[in-house]
């Protein structure tokens, strides 16, 4: 069964090497255990979704271009997600501010290729 997502919750890109906390506008006018309730909107890059540690994807081009400055060796940079699209896999029928609410298997994209996930609901 699915659990809402709340502030605080833990998210992890696929090509991250860390975790990060999940941040939802504290406007947000529901909320559970005092938590604001997060919706698919909620998916701005360094205001929702902060960074996760260092980026191994050679999509990205920071990651691309000191990967072929150290001779074609792997070398990871900031994990900085660059998201362009709302969450998916949401509670369509439950809506907060408008849009559907986020559950603990919504997913959202990197423009650099990664998904990325939630490990922990928050609540």
């Amino acid at each position: 069964m699915s659990s809402y997502v709340v502030q605080g919750a833990k998210l992890k890109c696929s090509f991250g090497d860390n975790e990060s906390n999940f941040q939802i506008p504290m406007d947000h006018k529901i909320s559970i255990n005092n938590k604001p309730q997060g919706n698919i909107m909620d998916f701005k890059p360094n205001m929702n979704i902060l960074p996760f540690g260092m980026c191994s994807s050679l999509a990205n081009p920071t990651v691309a271009a000191a990967t072929a400055a150290n001779y074609g060796r792997l070398q990871k940079m900031p994990c900085i997600p660059v998201t362009v699209t709302p969450w998916f896999n949401a509670k369509m029928n439950v809506l907060l501010e408008n849009f559907p609410a986020m559950l603990d298997c919504s997913k959202t994209t990197c423009m650099w290729c990664g998904i990325i996930s939630i490990t922990d609901c928050g609540q």
